[in-house]
């Protein structure tokens, strides 16, 4: 281990031990930029407008589905009474394409076993709709770590808000000042810090474009299997 990144890690000899894990999917444990590059595009095809680029989605995602949506028409010039069409066919073709153009990020396969190992409870919490991520997740061989997965659509609000982690909390039967929120994000850690939950960021991923380190974070890592050996610590 570096000294660098042994000065980021040492904070965590100093936090509460874990009770439960809660994770996010896109940008933190699987790399789908690609899948949605290419649903947008389809989808713009279809509606005759112009595509975005690869560095707008990177800079756009994050916050939903819908958000991504909207943003893009408006990227585009696109009328925005066209948002019901191009939902439909975003669900339509993010079926098709889910998962073909996606990778898992490196050690997160061995980081999720690990932390699976620890004998606490787990959760796959995203603002992707619960249906393509329990699909990309079964897709990615990553579903059996997880004893639940909610989406962007199981709650009435999403991340940044806090109300999904306070309820993924009440699923696993943790308190928040017990669970350890795991994502990429300033999303993830502003409704962590709200929901009480200990912040751990990975330096990968998306955060709408800006540097991860600006977030602030209880945990800062470069890779998930870098946790397990922190929290036996």
């Amino acid at each position: 281990m570096s000294a660098s990144l042994e000065t980021r890690l040492l904070p965590a000899s100093l936090l509460a031990r874990p009770q439960a894990f809660i994770v996010d999917l896109d940008g933190t444990m699987v790399d789908t930029l690609g899948d949605f590059v290419a649903v947008l595009a389809l989808v713009l095809a279809e509606l005759k407008l112009p595509v975005v680029d690869r560095a707008f989605v990177e800079r756009t995602v994050g916050r939903g589905s819908e958000h991504l949506i909207r943003c893009t028409l408006a990227e585009v010039g696109g009328d925005a009474a066209l948002y019901e069409q191009a939902w439909q066919r975003y669900q339509f073709y993010y079926a098709a394409e889910n998962g073909r153009h996606s990778a898992t990020y490196p050690g997160v396969e061995d980081g999720l076993r690990a932390l699976r190992a620890l004998g606490l409870p787990m959760a796959c919490l995203t603002n992707k709709p619960a249906a393509p991520a329990r699909a990309l997740l079964a897709a990615k061989g990553l579903d059996g770590f997880f004893d639940k997965v909610f989406g962007g659509d199981d709650f009435e609000r999403k991340k940044p808000d806090p109300l999904p982690l306070l309820k993924t909390c009440e699923a696993l039967g943790v308190a928040p000042a017990g669970a350890w929120m795991i994502g990429d994000s300033s999303n993830d850690a502003a409704a962590a810090r709200a929901a009480g939950c200990t912040v751990v960021l990975v330096s990968y991923g998306y955060n709408h474009g800006q540097p991860v380190s600006e977030v602030g974070a209880d945990l800062l890592l470069d890779r998930l299997d870098q946790l397990p050996a922190l929290v036996r610590a």
